[in-house]
């Protein structure tokens, strides 16, 4: 797998997939999850609706796959980040598991080409530098790894660009 850091709005990247920083309700939010509804439009929505009807949301550290409506890429794939109190090997490990199930789901797909943003940096306030690390660390002891071609880390500022380049 070839890793790669852009720093650039992840609802403009072309890949199979993109990876959502959802919340619970799979409805939209702000950030990431609010953009690429916006941009998608209503068919993830729809789709996620219908999820929602059926299992309920989804919970922190797992992962639900729509389409990718009006955007560039065939997928969207939403997983649900911690927030950031209280238990912190609980809260890691909820985070890598977003990373685990997130590359999971896509190989049931055939993604061969995944993107994903920073998740849990922003309102669930993950420590930046700690984020990047799990992130990196799941990425790359991912024990199937061979079977996507790129993942790339779309940062949307300067600072998270700079931790992840500096991970490679």
């Amino acid at each position: 797998m070839k890793i790669e850091v852009l720093q650039s709005d992840i609802t403009t990247i072309e890949v199979d997939a993109i990876v959502n920083a959802a919340n619970t309700s799979l409805l939209g939010g702000g950030g990431v999850d609010g953009a690429i509804h916006r941009k998608g439009g209503e068919e993830i929505l729809a789709e996620c609706i219908k999820i929602r009807n059926q299992q309920g949301g989804c919970k922190t550290g797992e992962a639900v796959i729509t389409t990718a409506g009006n955007l560039p890429a065939k997928y969207v794939i939403h997983t649900v980040g911690p927030v950031w109190n209280g238990d912190k090997e609980e809260k890691k490990q909820l985070l890598a598991n977003c990373y685990l199930n997130s590359l999971n789901l896509a190989l049931e797909n055939n993604v061969k080409t995944i993107a994903f943003p920073n998740i849990s940096i922003g309102i669930y306030h993950f420590p930046k530098d700690m984020a990047a690390q799990i992130a990196m660390n799941r990425i790359t002891t991912f024990d199937k790894k061979d079977k996507i071609d790129k993942l790339i880390f779309v940062c949307f500022d300067e600072e998270n660009y700079n931790l992840y380049k500096n991970l490679i």
